[in-house]
C-alpha cells in the first residue's frame, strides 16, 4: 500500500515539476525577446553648417574665431592633426601669449618642440568650443603656398567632441552632437583604428598586389602618399616607372619627393585607378614603417561626403558629384610661392619643363596667359592643362621676361 502511494507521489511531483520547467523555459525565452534592457544612446541632434572653401588637392578651409576676439581665421580641416593649432604669426597679432612646453610635433619635413595657447575657445558656426589647448607652430609656409593666410589648423581636438560631416557637393561641413546616428543609404562604412590620427587599410596594385595601412588626411592636398621603404620592401611599383622629381611642403618646410603613377588603390569597395603618388623619404619616422606605409590625402578622400564619428570610430563614405573627377597628372618642375604680396618661384627641379623653359629662382610671377590677376590658386590651374603651352611673364633684377612652358604628363 505504501509503495503505492509512493509510486503516486513520484509521479505527482514529477508532473509538478515538469510543468515547473516549462513555465520557467517560457519565460527565459519570454524574458530574452521582450523584457532584455539594452540602453541606447539619444539621437544625434544637428548643431550648424559652416560654408568652406578648397585649396589645391581638396582641402577644406574653414572660417572661425578664437575666444572674444572678433578677427575671422582660416583653418585647414585635418584629420592628420592630433590636436588643433594656430599660427605664430597670428598669435602674435592677436596678442595671445604662447606658453613653453616638452611637447614636441613631427611632420614629414621635421620634428619641432611647440608651444601652447591653453584653455582657449573656438567660435565657429555659431557654436562655441571650450577649454581647448591650442599648439603654436610657423603655418608660413602653408599661406605661401596656398596665397592666402592660414592662420591654424582644426583636428583631433575637434572632431573628437562631434560627429562631423564633410559634403563636398554643398560646400559644408555639418555639425552634430554625439548620440545615435542613422547613415544615409548608399555608402560604406569604414572602422580605422583611431590614435587621434585615424589609420585604415588600402589595397595597392601596381607591380603586384598588397595590402597595407594609412593615415587618413584631410589636410594632406594629394592623393596618395608612400614613404620610400614601403616602395622598396614591397616592390610595388613596375620598375620601367620613371618617377619625376619634385617638391612638396609640410611641418618644418619644403622637401623632396618623387611623383609618378600607381595602377590601382582600393578603399573599401571603392577602386581608383592610375592614381598620382608621391614618394618621399621618411627621414622624421612619420610613418613608423612598416606599420604604416605612408597617408591617403584628401584628392581621393574629397570624392567622398564624409561622416566622420570619432566616438563610435565610424567613418562613413557615400560618393559624390565628384567621384569620377580626372586626376592631376601635370607636371612643370615649377614650384609657385605667394611671399610679400608677390607670386614666386621656388626651386627649379632639374630637368624639368621649367628648368628647360629657363625660369630661375625668385622669379617674380606677373602673369599667366595674359591673366595678370595675381591669383595663384588660379595660376596652378593654368599650370594642370597637359601638352599646352604656357606662357609666364616674371619679373627679374634684369627686367621683364616671357617663358614658354609646356606641361608635361607623369602618366
Amino acid at each position: 500500500m505504501l509503495s503505492q502511494r509512493n509510486k503516486i507521489t513520484r509521479h505527482i511531483l514529477y508532473d509538478v515539476l515538469k510543468r515547473i520547467s516549462r513555465i520557467t523555459v517560457l519565460l527565459l525565452l519570454t524574458f530574452r525577446l521582450f523584457g532584455q534592457e539594452e540602453f541606447i544612446p539619444l539621437p544625434s541632434r544637428f548643431l550648424t553648417s559652416i560654408p568652406f572653401t578648397t585649396f589645391t588637392g581638396g582641402v577644406v578651409v574653414l572660417r572661425a574665431q578664437i575666444g572674444d576676439i572678433p578677427d575671422s581665421l582660416n583653418f585647414i580641416l585635418d584629420t592628420g592633426s592630433g590636436g588643433i593649432s594656430l599660427d605664430s604669426l597670428t598669435c602674435v597679432r592677436l596678442k595671445l601669449t604662447p606658453q613653453n612646453s616638452d611637447k614636441t610635433i613631427r611632420g614629414i619635413a621635421g620634428i619641432r618642440q611647440v608651444k601652447f595657447v591653453y584653455n582657449e575657445k573656438l567660435r565657429i558656426g555659431g557654436i562655441s568650443v571650450d577649454s581647448l589647448d591650442f599648439h603654436v607652430s610657423d603655418y608660413d609656409i602653408l599661406s605661401s603656398v596656398y596665397g592666402d593666410k592660414i592662420d591654424g589648423i582644426i583636428g583631433y581636438s575637434f572632431f573628437s567632441r562631434y560627429i562631423i560631416k564633410i559634403d563636398y557637393d554643398s560646400n559644408k561641413v555639418y555639425v552634430y552632437t554625439k548620440g545615435y546616428m542613422k547613415y544615409p543609404k548608399g555608402g560604406y562604412l569604414l572602422r580605422p583604428q583611431l590614435f587621434n590620427i585615424p589609420i585604415h587599410g588600402a589595397r595597392l596594385k601596381d607591380a603586384n598586389e598588397t595590402t597595407a595601412r594609412f593615415y587618413f588626411d584631410t589636410g594632406a592636398g594629394l592623393c596618395l602618399l608612400l614613404s620610400s621603404d614601403f616602395v622598396s620592401d614591397s616592390a610595388i611599383l613596375n620598375s620601367k616607372k620613371r618617377p619625376v622629381p619634385t617638391q612638396a611642403e609640410g611641418l618644418g618646410g619644403k622637401t623632396t619627393m618623387k611623383l609618378t603613377t600607381l595602377k590601382e588603390i582600393k578603399l573599401g569597395p571603392y577602386k581608383f585607378r592610375n592614381i598620382p603618388t608621391f614618394i618621399f623619404d621618411d627621414d622624421y619616422n612619420v610613418t613608423s614603417y612598416p606599420y604604416l606605409a605612408g597617408l591617403i590625402g584628401n584628392d581621393i578622400l574629397r570624392r567622398f561626403n564624409v561622416w566622420l564619428n570619432y566616438e563610435r570610430r565610424d567613418f562613413y563614405l557615400i560618393p559624390n558629384t565628384h567621384f569620377r573627377d580626372p586626376f592631376d597628372y601635370s607636371y612643370t618642375g615649377l614650384g609657385l610661392y605667394w611671399v610679400d604680396g608677390e607670386i614666386k618661384v621656388g626651386d627649379i627641379m632639374k630637368d624639368s619643363p621649367a628648368e628647360k623653359a629657363g625660369f630661375k629662382a625668385d622669379d617674380v610671377v606677373l602673369a599667366v596667359n595674359n591673366n595678370f590677376s595675381g591669383n595663384l590658386q588660379a595660376y596652378k590651374t593654368m599650370l594642370q592643362n597637359i601638352g599646352e603651352k604656357v606662357r609666364i611673364v616674371v619679373k627679374r633684377p634684369t627686367g621683364l621676361v616671357e617663358l614658354a612652358l609646356r606641361v608635361k604628363s607623369i602618366f
